[in-house]
């Protein structure tokens, strides 16, 4: 019996020795600029191994005991791919340092598939600008950073209330789908001036992609989309800081932001709050009594976390509320309707979004549900006297006080299975809501709006070559549009029920590794509805400006052919980037906006939405970034385009009562530059100093403008414009867990400003154009655990 228990046990000894030697412990450090790097990722090619880095930089991970190929990522570092055989190291340290991506090139964007992919990988171009550009530019909201990218412009639209929009690739804002954390619930509202109202201090990177994007996330994702990722708790850390800028040497602008985030010891739960808060006063330019500038207070607050039950699934919440109160026009210190001209916005919007992400275990498939809602309530007055006395004014004035509701709704389903051979499938069905009341009983003006779009999508990831790639993919929308529109006696109303397919290809070809080719299709769509330009009210000639629809307005539709070579290389530890783009876009019935050169019966001028004959866009974009060390990073970009409709399109419709006046019509669109770039440096001079020189160019456009005398319209050619702007930060450590920047510099150094803004209370307030503010002296702080 003994002697069988023995054998027995040797047996079982020898069993467990030979499994014991099908898997082998490696473990090892991770660091990057002689620093250790925590939670990098290790994980093993064609398999569902993988581990995290501690806070530390230290891991360790169990191998087969066979050769196989690791995987080192991080974000902000260049992935390393390194073939070991484990036992080598069963006894000894396998530590791996990492090399910074200074240009971005392997960052992880959601943007180009709806999944999370490498730049590099992606079908799609997708540029990405981080929260070190937003502090390179001293940027306090998203209107100020976005100039920043080839094909993307930022433009100022009104004297009064400072409404922005975005044009990408040359076409206007209501062609950009601007999403938030992917979630399409940015509205036609938002769009007037939420790009103003976003802090950057909540911003942890936008993600823009140029050209059609309707196959992935629906209508007005025409000329390509901007997704807002707000920041994720990543570990824990907090951080406090003060701005203030000086608008051409006197008139202040103060910000305060705090950020701070908690997260687990077992990074299994994780929160992110923010806060920020602006006060501005307003500037007047050319010293008429009149803003250029709005007066503007901005309180934010929000919140974003995760907890994930297990290693299989994860539960997002996210939560941003904004309090935004901004004025311009003349006497600012007096009840509005007491005014020549002013414009008053108080905006109270809430942005709310859950979402729940499960994974197999070997993370082939996920399913992912989400739900995300906007709920914005406005008080506004757009009105004034127009620098007369009359009882009928002050009635007129009295009455121009508004009140807005907006709501915009989301909810779906994603599901993504990846195949053995990395192809990936992704399909999806979505449900969009977006609801608007707008209302001034004083004008009779009410837009009473109701878009419901069911959407249904899929796309297919075939990568049938190691080094090329076909990106294939179709959406179908069916969209009602239920709204009634009034100013005055006219009334419209928008009855439509329409199904959409939007087709997308896209291919990727690797050359080389240095050399990509990307190319692609996209269809695209917008239905007949009031999108932000229609929802902005201007003033010209001491009137209020209204937009509506034409009474047989058709949707638009779009086919966006883009093609794209990218050059990367290192040369030694020089790190270079050049992209060529070409992009062509056509336009079916594009929406028009026609100055009816008719006054409504309480003096307003009323101008009428109306379908165009067609329409192209054609261009270049070209982009180059340069990095000859670590201390050292050039990035320029710039755009050579045109925007031409295919007849002469009417601007200015004369009545008939006046003898001396005439349309108005030209084949370019309006406030459009054929070039426009911008270009950025940031040196590293050491670790306590850090130097960026900025700048961002506008080329001459062809810009409207209503004479304010006689109320016709003219088409001015702008002059073109440099803004350059520099900054100083100054790094230092008052303890381990407490550092302390200092920063200071100037916006539009050379205050290259437009020098003939319309004066008075009369002037045309839609006409400005150029930088959004003249030379600007700023000061700040930075301090906390960063």
């Amino acid at each position: 019996m003994a002697a069988k228990y023995i054998i027995t046990l040797l047996i079982l000894n020898i069993f467990n020795i030979c499994l014991g030697q099908n898997e082998l412990t490696v473990s090892g450090n991770i660091s990057a600029n002689d620093q250790e790097l925590p939670f990098a990722t290790v994980s093993v090619e064609n398999h569902n191994t993988g581990t995290a880095a501690d806070s530390n930089g230290a891991y360790k991970i169990n191998l087969p005991n066979e050769p196989v190929t690791l995987i080192i990522q991080a974000v902000g570092f260049k992935t390393l791919r390194k073939k070991i055989i484990p036992a080598n190291y069963s006894s000894t340290a396998l530590n791996f340092v990492l090399i910074e991506d200074l240009l971005g090139l392997e960052e992880i964007v959601v943007s180009a598939t709806r999944n999370r992919i490498s730049k590099k990988k992606a079908a799609v171009i997708v540029n990405v600008l981080s929260s070190k550009l937003f502090k390179a530019t001293q940027s306090i909201s998203l209107a100020d950073g976005l100039n920043y990218q080839p094909g993307v412009r930022v433009e100022t639209n009104c004297q009064n209330c400072g409404f922005t929009q975005v044009r990408l690739n040359g076409l206007g804002g209501q062609y950009t789908q601007v999403l938030l954390n992917s979630r399409p619930v940015f509205s036609a509202l938002n769009g007037v001036y939420g790009l103003e109202q976003i802090p950057v201090s909540i911003i942890d990177r936008v993600e823009v992609v140029r050209s059609g994007g309707s196959a992935l996330f629906g209508s007005s994702a025409i000329a390509g989309t901007i997704n807002i990722i707000t920041k994720e708790p990543v570990n824990s850390s907090w951080e406090i800081t003060s701005n203030i800028g000086l608008i051409a040497g006197k008139t202040p602008d103060r910000s305060l932001n705090l950020n701070t985030s908690l997260v687990s010891e077992d990074l299994s739960s994780g929160v992110t709050l923010y806060g920020i808060y602006r006060n501005r006063d307003s500037f007047d330019a050319n010293e008429d009594g009149f803003s250029e500038i709005t007066k503007l207070t901005n309180n934010s607050l929000g919140a974003k976390a995760f907890y994930r039950p297990n290693n299989t699934s994860k539960i997002g919440l996210d939560f941003t509320a904004i309090r935004e109160y901004r004025r311009g026009g003349d006497q600012l210190n007096l009840a509005p309707q007491f005014t020549d001209i002013t414009e008053e916005l108080d905006h109270n919007t809430i942005f709310a979004g859950v979402d729940y992400d499960l994974f197999n275990d070997d993370h082939t498939n996920n399913l992912t549900t989400y739900a995300s809602i906007q709920h914005t309530d406005r008080d506004s007055y757009y009105g004034g006297l127009g620098g007369g006395r009359t009882r009928a004014d002050s009635i007129a004035a009295n009455n121009a006080f508004g009140k807005t509701t907006d709501l915009a709704f989301v909810s779906g389903l994603k599901f993504t299975h990846t195949f053995k051979n990395e192809d990936v499938l992704t399909s999806g069905i979505e449900y969009q809501l977006n609801e608007t009341e707008d209302a001034i009983a004083g004008y009779t003006r009410i837009v009473d709006q109701k878009v419901n779009n069911y959407g249904l999508y899929s796309q297919y990831e075939w990568k049938p070559l190691a080094n090329f790639t076909a990106l294939l993919g179709a959406r179908l929308d069916h969209i009602n549009v239920d709204g009634f529109y009034q100013i005055e006696n006219i009334t419209r109303n928008a009855n439509v029920s329409q199904t959409v397919i939007s087709p997308r290809l896209t291919l990727l070809y690797n050359f080389t590794d240095n050399l990509q080719f990307r190319g692609g299709y996209a269809r695209g769509f917008r239905a007949p509805q009031a999108f932000n330009e229609d929802l902005h009210i201007s003033s010209v000639g001491g009137e209020q400006r209204f937009v509506i629809l034409s009474n047989d307005l058709e949707s638009e539709f779009s086919n966006a052919f883009t093609g794209s070579l990218n050059f990367t290389k290192v040369f030694n530890k020089v790190q270079t980037s050049l992209l060529i783009e070409g992009f062509y876009t056509t336009l079916e019935n594009p929406f028009t906006l026609v100055s009816t050169g008719a006054s409504l019966p309480n003096g307003s001028i009323l101008e009428e939405s109306r379908n165009g004959s067609g329409a192209y866009v054609a261009g270049t974009n070209i982009e180059f970034h340069l990095s000859p060390s670590k201390a050292l990073l050039f990035q320029a970009g710039i755009t050579y385009q045109k925007s031409i409709y295919n007849e002469d399109q009417i601007l200015f419709e004369a009545d008939g009562r006046n003898a001396l006046e005439a349309d108005v019509s030209t084949n370019e669109f309006l406030r459009s530059p054929n070039v426009y770039g911008f270009f950025n440096t940031n040196w590293t001079v050491s670790e306590a100093v850090n130097l960026d020189l900025t700048g961002s160019f506008t080329g001459s456009m062809l810009t409207p403008h209503v004479i304010s005398d006689s109320g016709f319209l003219t088409l001015d050619k702008t002059r073109s414009f440099m803004d350059i702007s520099t900054k100083a930060t100054y790094h230092f450590d008052l303890a381990e867990n407490l550092h302390i920047e200092l920063s200071g510099g100037v916006q539009n150094i050379f205050n290259n400003y437009q020098k003939d803004f319309d004066q008075g209370p009369l002037r045309d307030s839609n006409y400005i154009y150029g930088p959004n503010r003249p030379r600007t002296l700023y000061f700040g702080i930075r301090f906390g655990d960063f």
